[in-house]
């Protein structure tokens, strides 16, 4: 299991290509790559910015990954999630979940994606095209699709 903090891009299928190395294990692999939207409310977007605390955010988005790793029986995991200022279509997150079956790898990618989208605890602004900022939040479905797995029997119980 690995989760890495970084500004820098990342070649997705170079990191799948790590986690499977030399498995035999793994019948199943699922990746999430997110990208910056050019558009957030029906407004353009010329940027994202995204700041945190190194050692809180490590340390909690390694407290969820350890999570989803109970609940499914999980070959390997991985998050990457960047920071720093990006332009719409940079990738800003990837996923990757592995398992001898697809359902425990779709299905703690997903976790993942719902807890990164609403919990994480990274600070979001957006700038738009005139420099204009403003701070964002979790939207309430995305807070929804978390809870959602509140209460749900870990994998195999």
């Amino acid at each position: 299991m690995t989760v890495r903090l970084q500004a820098g891009d990342f070649d997705a299928a170079a990191e799948v290509r790590a986690l499977t190395a030399g498995r035999t294990d793994i019948g199943a692999v699922v990746t999430f790559t997110g990208l910056v939207r050019g558009q957030s409310g029906g407004q353009p977007v010329a940027a994202i910015t995204l700041e945190h605390y190194p050692e809180m955010t490590e340390a909690e988005l390694a407290r969820v990954e350890a999570e989803a790793k109970e609940r499914w029986p999980l070959s390997g995991s991985l998050v990457i999630h960047r920071f720093g200022t990006l332009a719409p279509g940079e990738a800003i997150v990837l996923v990757v979940t592995a398992s001898a079956h697809r359902q425990a790898a779709f299905e703690a990618a997903e976790f993942l994606m719902d807890y990164l989208k609403s919990r994480a605890p990274f600070w979001k602004k957006e700038t738009g095209p005139g420099g204009q900022s403003r701070w964002i939040e979790a939207q309430a479905s995305d807070v929804a699709a978390l809870d959602r797995w509140r209460g749900k029997a870990k994998a195999g119980t």
